[in-house]
């Protein structure tokens, strides 16, 4: 089954950790990052579970020509991607989660933008589609009247699912079933947010949108479901405590399409939509869904520098992570694999031996560099090692730029000066837990004591 996805799509990042306290300098959480996880949001989000299950799709959607519309198109591998230009940043939203709850969400590149305008090729994609789905975010897609005019056509043969944002434009009379949650439902129709008026919303929302089915979904209580002509239908749904309702929404408008295409009636489609935003919960929700990109060959030994400058020509995220890394030890492996679990490569700034000896002193290094740096190369989750001379590692950095620094839980993060540095281009410092007990100077003392 063919099924055109049409809509803005995003960079969804979740950062994993657990809060250590409170910060010295403010009464806000400091949350200790283990790993970050990204995946397609919006449309893309939409496109990819449809992929996932089995459907042909295509997805109609602005992307722009930076490392996050790169990002994106490497997110959704098996997705026909039909891209109008963009111009504006993609956009990103990263939830910080501890103990799995979301504790503050940052939202980049969100600003309004000259609305994309689909070409020729987009009009092609929904003109023959066997079925549709808009997924409207609010950044001006579905604003595009040769677009709108094409889902109408479109839309009086096969059927069309609009989920709607209220910064977004109206779905198309042609709908067959319109898909807004409680709060986006109240907000469009000025009544009170409350699954008792969920009804009234739904029936002012299908006099001014024109179209035949208007379905409220009220989250544990179900969803109301209006058809032209006919009397409120309330479907009950099973409740998932503590669910992460993130992709909910998205997960119920692509069952609900699927239903639709498959010949379903509009009962049938919110009835199984509930099951599966249900089953997509009770299972974990987006954290659940593992997102790969499409892998960028790194060449073995390759220089660090190219390796940096071949992920971020692809979209990915170059993590860098420095140190003496003398005498190689488990905290320093597990803190390169947590590294390494943030981004798409990981390149170690090694301290060189003159380094070594003006920060350690002049019995150190135990290992000389070479040997070290083969040693860090050997680890699966390295993929290369710069070696440099300095004391500090700012000036690598720079010719690095990579868009993470990792350092170990015994530094802070703020204090750092690479973090003011690698902030300059974009990119930001993170601190990985330390490991009590594991350190290179004891294992050098307990080592002199056996000599």
């Amino acid at each position: 089954m063919r099924i055109t996805v049409v809509g803005d799509s995003l960079l969804d990042e979740d950062v994993l950790g657990r809060v250590r306290g409170l910060s010295p300098d403010a009464a806000v959480p400091v949350l200790e990052t283990r790993e970050q996880r990204s995946r397609p949001g919006g449309a893309g989000l939409v496109a990819a579970l449809l992929q996932r299950d089995g459907h042909e799709v295509r997805l109609v959607t602005a992307l722009s020509d930076d490392s996050g519309g790169a990002r994106l198109r490497r997110y959704l591998d098996g997705v026909e991607i039909v891209a109008v230009p963009s111009g504006a940043p993609t956009p990103v939203k990263r939830r910080l989660r501890a103990d799995g709850r979301t504790i503050c969400r940052v939202d980049e590149s969100c600003d309004p933008a000259p609305p994309p305008r689909a070409h020729a090729e987009a009009l092609e994609a929904v003109g023959d589609a066997d079925a549709l789905l808009v997924a409207d975010y609010g950044r001006g897609m579905t604003a595009d009247p040769r677009l709108r005019a094409s889902l109408e056509r479109r839309a009086a043969e096969v059927p069309l699912v609009w989920d709607p944002h209220p910064r977004g434009a109206d779905p198309v009379a042609a709908a067959r079933l319109v898909t807004p949650n409680l709060t986006e439902a109240a907000a469009a129709a000025g009544t009170r947010p409350r699954p008792a008026d969920a009804g009234e919303a739904a029936r002012r929302l299908s006099r001014r949108y024109g179209c035949s089915g208007i379905v409220v979904t009220l989250g544990e209580h179900g969803a109301l479901l209006l058809e032209r002509g006919g009397d409120e239908q309330r479907l009950p749904a099973e409740p998932v405590p503590d669910a992460d309702t993130c992709g909910a929404g998205d997960r119920f408008a692509a069952t609900a399409a699927a239903v639709l295409a498959a010949g379903g009636d509009r009962r049938e489609a919110v009835a199984g939509a509930i099951a599966a935003a249900g089953a997509f919960l009770a299972g974990g929700g987006v954290s659940s869904l593992s997102f790969s990109p499409t892998p960028v060959p790194v060449e073995p030994g390759a220089d660090a520098r190219r390796v940096a400058a071949a992920i971020r020509a692809s979209g990915g995220t170059v993590v860098a992570a420095g140190g003496c890394f003398d005498l190689l030890h488990a905290g320093h492996v597990r803190t390169l694999e947590a590294a390494r679990g943030l981004g798409d490569c990981l390149i170690v700034c090694l301290n060189s031996d003159a380094s070594v000896r003006r920060l350690k002193g002049a019995q150190r290094p135990i290992i000389g560099e070479r040997d070290r740096a083969e040693l860090l190369r050997a680890l699966a989750c390295v993929d290369a090692v710069l070696v440099f001379d300095e004391d500090s590692p700012e000036t690598v950095l720079e010719s690095l730029r990579p868009d993470i620094w990792v350092k170990g839980g015994d530094y802070s993060a703020e204090k750092l000066p690479e973090t003011r540095l690698l902030a300059s281009w974009g990119g930001r410092t993170v601190t990985m837990p330390y490991h009590l007990g594991r350190s290179t100077t004891g294992m050098a003392d307990a080592l002199a004591r056996v000599g």
